[in-house]
Formats: structure tokens, sequence, C-alpha cells
């Protein structure tokens, strides 16, 4: 074994040779700046994956905050448009409201004008609905010439009927027994037959009114849908002021009359205008 080590040993000469050869090797890459090169490259790379790594995470935060701020500004804006579509639909619906006020008023009002007697537009500001006595109120009163016993009819889907008469008087303010109070009576004619009777209130709006002393015998002439209205004896009321409507002909053995129940002209439950009449007075026409 020894023999062949011997064999396999470098001459001097030979090791002088392939150390130089490796020193010119290395001396030739760092002169030339490839070993240099080659860490900067490794150095440049790392640190760039570093910070794409790390602008990548900004970037994404930064991303995150901004969706959520657009997204509360989105619910911002969502909010106040929800708001101004209320908003807009109230305003829709408030003026809605005020044509179909100032339609009823331009009516009444053309009504009004229309009659010969003095008269005097109100608004009912309260009622009694619980007593079978009851009254309505209005805001018109002796300053404003209003008078006991006075008529009060109204203007109404086109139709003007009765409401009932004044019986209470203040200065600002009056009080009115409508139709269907129970103490209330009128003389009234049937439209059609004229034949008189006496109509009478049945203590709540939503009951019929009753009509009597119609002769049994003029039966076969009246009809369902029939109009009451207004005698106009005694001056106690305007003549042929429709009071309601023949709704029931009740004919009983042992009564020489009929009974006979009306549905009102005037649907008091929508009723909010009436007007207040001075029958003795003309209407002044100076501005006509």
């Amino acid at each position: 074994m020894s023999e062949k080590w011997n064999n396999f040993r470098f001459k001097f000469p030979e090791f002088i040779l392939l150390l130089l050869i490796l020193l010119s090797g290395i001396t030739l890459n760092f002169s030339g700046g490839g070993f240099v090169l080659s860490l900067k490259k490794i150095g440049f790379t790392a640190l760039g994956t570093v910070e794409k790594g790390f602008h990548f995470v900004v970037n994404g935060i930064s991303d995150s905050v901004s969706s959520v701020k657009e997204l509360k500004r989105l619910k911002k804006d969502y909010n106040e448009l929800l708001l101004k579509l209320e908003n807009y639909e109230k305003m829709q619906r408030s003026n809605a409201d005020i044509k179909k006020e100032n339609e009823r008023l331009r009516e009444q009002l053309d009504f009004s004008i229309s009659m010969d007697e003095q008269n005097f537009p109100a608004q009912i500001i309260s009622r009694d609905f619980d007593n079978v006595y009851s009254y309505l109120t209005i805001d018109k009163g002796s300053v404003n010439g209003i008078k006991k016993n006075m008529p009060v009819v109204a203007f109404q889907n086109r139709n003007h009927g009765l409401v009932g008469k004044v019986v209470q008087v203040g200065a600002f303010t009056s009080q009115i027994m409508p139709v269907y109070n129970l103490d209330y009576i009128v003389s009234a004619r049937i439209q059609n037959s004229r034949d008189l009777g006496l109509v009478s209130g049945s203590g709540s709006s939503d009951n019929p009114l009753l009509m009597q002393y119609i002769r049994k015998k003029v039966a076969d002439e009246l009809s369902i849908g029939d109009i009451v209205v207004t005698s106009g004896e005694n001056d106690n009321y305007l003549k042929d002021i429709p009071i309601g409507t023949i709704s029931k002909i009740i004919s009983l053995d042992y009564n020489s009359s009929l009974n006979i129940e009306l549905t009102p002209i005037i649907d008091f439950s929508r009723l909010e205008n009436v007007i207040v009449v001075n029958q003795k007075q003309l209407n002044d026409r100076k501005g006509e």
C-alpha cells in the first residue's frame, strides 16, 4: 500500500503550479467584482422580497381601512337618501292634503257666496261623541254675528245639507245641536210627494234619523232613496234644505202613520266646516 501512496504523491513543482492557478482565479474574481456582485445580488433579492412583503401588508391594511371608510360613507349617504325620500313622501302627502282641504274650502266658499241669505262659514273645533244629547262647538261667536237659533248647514261631497241649529252663543265660540241629537225636531217634507212630517234625532250620528206623521195611504208613493227636506214653516229653517234620504219604511198596525228611517245627507264623522245662516238678512253682494 505504501508503494501505491508513494506513486500517487504530487511533485513539488506540480503543487506550486496548481496553487498559483487557484490564487490567480480567486484574484481575478475579486478584481472583476464578480464575487461582490453575487453577494450584492443575494442581499438585494432578500431585501427586495422583504420590502415587497411589507408593501403588500401595508397596502392591504390601507385598502381595508379605505374600504371601511368608504362603506361608512356609503351607509351615511344611503341613510341621508332614505331620509330625503321619507321627507319627500311626507311633503307629497301634505301637499295632497292641502289640495283637498283647499278644494273643500273653495266649495264651501262658493256655496256661501251663492246663498241669498247672510251667512258665516265656521270650523268645528270640538264635539261630544258619548252623550246622546251631543253638541258641536264652532270657532265663531257673537263678535262674528252669530245668534241663537240660527240654522246651520254644510256643503259636503257636492251636496248641501242640514247640520242643526245654534243653541248657545259665546263671544268667540258657539254650540250647535246637530240633527241626530235626541232632542232635535224639525218640520220636514218628502221632496217628491210633499207630504209633511217631523224629523227627530236618535241620539247618535251612526243611527238613522226618524220621520213620523206620514200617512199610511201614501206608502206606495214612497221609495227607498227619496230625499227629505226642511219644510221652511215657522221661519225656523230655510226651505228645501236636504236632511236625509229614506232608508227604511215601517208600517205598524196600531199606528195610523208610517215610521220612516232616514240616512242623514251629511256624513258627520267627516264634517269639518259648517255655515251658520242668518236667514233674516240678505247676503251683501256689493263686491260682485
